[in-house]
């Protein structure tokens, strides 16, 4: 753990203080937690140093969090099975950062001994992996790895073992049918009937966020919307030569250049009077609300953002009222969702709370957040889908204090300026939930991203150029 204090403190001094956003125009509603669009970015690390901080994260979650979920769920062993290039989704977040898969295949064990005494964690493998699990496999000693894994069962007798099993959720569900067929086979007489599906043991882990995670997840988000302000600024788009294709691969070139890594190909979308939601090789005029969904990878962990942008007409200083209106409303839905958020309520109940404090204020809502972390769609409750607002069997999850969300949703309205046209402003932001109150990492966008005005670019590594620019 020591070890990874200096990159760690190098990083979270370079995270910027987040200050209110100032407007050109002050709305009739100001939301707190405004986004500074053009605040620097923390410097990216060196990948070894990259290494030293992920090991030292794992070490602690090793060390704090599976012994906490353990007894919490009352499991004294959790078996994970994983082949090369078929990770199971927990054990792939196990693996530390010169471990890039599963090698052959790989078994970890852990075990409570009770006692308050530590848990074990060991390995069944040929490899090790970092010294993170004791070996416990001597090939030229016994040959058959699932023999020895039968072995270390018997030498400890568990009461009840979990294992990576599920029809509800994915990220529970890793133990594929070939290998859990040979772990019940290998399993001594009378061990068989004490396997139980991991379930909130598996999701647990996955979804809840150490101290010194959430300290630096703020400036892995800080990068994703610097990105973006720079995307969204007349130093990529020329209006009436650039296209909402150039930004997107201007986007994926800047994420590889700043050796990023991302979990889906960015959106960029253009709204005008008479054209809604238009995507591809559509080119960007004056007067143009853009709609970008964009994300990136760092440190092992995923962002998820939605931001809009206009295009300034000539004499312009702002964008209009109408679109104003429209992204101030749907800071009012950000609103109503995170004031529900209590731990204990499951993605079904805040689901149907924030729809009725939003409809009662007469809002348009249509709300769709998610789990963040390890996973861009991460572990944990949904909170309704775009195309079902309605209560499901994938947010029965209950919510846990210390977990990363994206707050994902539209409102949708008309605009006067567009003679009145509908128009869906869709925003999404990043977020930590303590236990008390979800808090935006890097605050959310409350004022557009103007193209046309001054943008301060991303410092942090050589800019892409992009062909429309030329």
């Amino acid at each position: 753990m020591h070890a990874v204090l200096p990159a760690c403190a190098a990083m979270l001094a370079l995270l910027p203080a987040i200050g209110p956003a100032q407007a050109a125009s002050k709305p009739a509603y100001v939301p707190d937690q405004g986004e500074a669009l053009a605040a620097p970015a923390p410097a990216i690390l060196p990948l070894r140093q990259q290494a030293k901080l992920r090991n030292g994260w794992l070490a602690d979650r090793l060390d704090t969090l599976v012994p906490a979920l353990m007894r919490e769920q009352g499991v004294d062993m959790w078996i994970l099975v994983a082949r090369e290039y078929l990770e199971d989704p927990v054990v792939a977040t196990m693996l530390d950062a010169e471990s890039f898969h599963a090698r052959r295949r790989t078994i970890l064990v852990f075990f409570d001994p009770g006692g308050g005494r530590p848990v074990e964690r060991l390995t069944v493998s040929r490899y090790g992996l970092g010294g993170l699990f004791a070996p416990a496999w001597k090939p030229e000693e016994e040959p058959d790895q699932w023999r020895r894994l039968g072995q270390i069962v018997a030498e400890r007798a568990p009461k009840r073992i979990a294992v990576n099993i599920s029809a509800d959720s994915a990220f529970a569900d890793g133990l594929t049918k070939s290998q859990h067929d040979a772990l019940v086979t290998a399993l001594p007489e009378g061990y068989r009937g004490r396997l139980v599906p991991a379930g909130d043991l598996a999701i647990g882990w996955l979804e809840t966020r150490t101290p010194a995670e959430m300290a630096l997840y703020p400036g892995i988000v800080r990068i994703a919307h610097a990105i973006i302000a720079e995307a969204f600024s007349a130093r990529v788009i020329t209006p009436g030569k650039t296209t909402a294709d150039d930004v997107v691969w201007w986007m994926r070139e800047r994420i590889a250049a700043l050796k990023l890594a991302t979990w889906f190909q960015p959106s960029v979308h253009v709204f005008r009077k008479g054209k809604n939601d238009v995507s591809g090789d559509i080119v960007i005029q004056p007067g143009d609300m853009l709609w970008t969904d964009f994300g990136i990878v760092y440190l092992g962990f995923s962002t998820d953002t939605q931001h809009l942008g206009y295009v300034l007409r000539p004499g312009e200083r702002d964008a209009p009222a109408g679109l104003k209106a429209g992204l101030a409303n749907a800071n009012r839905v950000q609103d109503a969702l995170t004031a529900a958020f209590q731990t204990g309520r499951t993605g079904n109940d805040m689901l149907v709370a924030a729809r009725a404090t939003a409809t009662a204020q007469g809002l348009n809502p249509t709300i769709y957040s998610h789990p963040l972390g390890y996973h861009g769609h991460a572990a944990g409750a949904a909170i309704g889908f775009w195309d079902d607002q309605t209560p499901g069997p994938r947010g029965d999850h209950r919510l846990r204090p210390n977990t990363a969300w994206s707050i994902e949703l539209s409102q949708t309205q008309a605009v006067p300026e567009w003679g009145g046209q509908m128009v869906q402003f869709r925003t999404e932001e990043d977020g930590i939930f303590d236990g008390e109150k979800l808090r935006f990492l890097d605050g959310r966008q409350t004022r557009f991203h103007l193209i046309g005005g001054a943008a301060r670019p991303l410092r942090t590594g050589p800019r892409p150029p992009i062909s429309a620019r030329h």
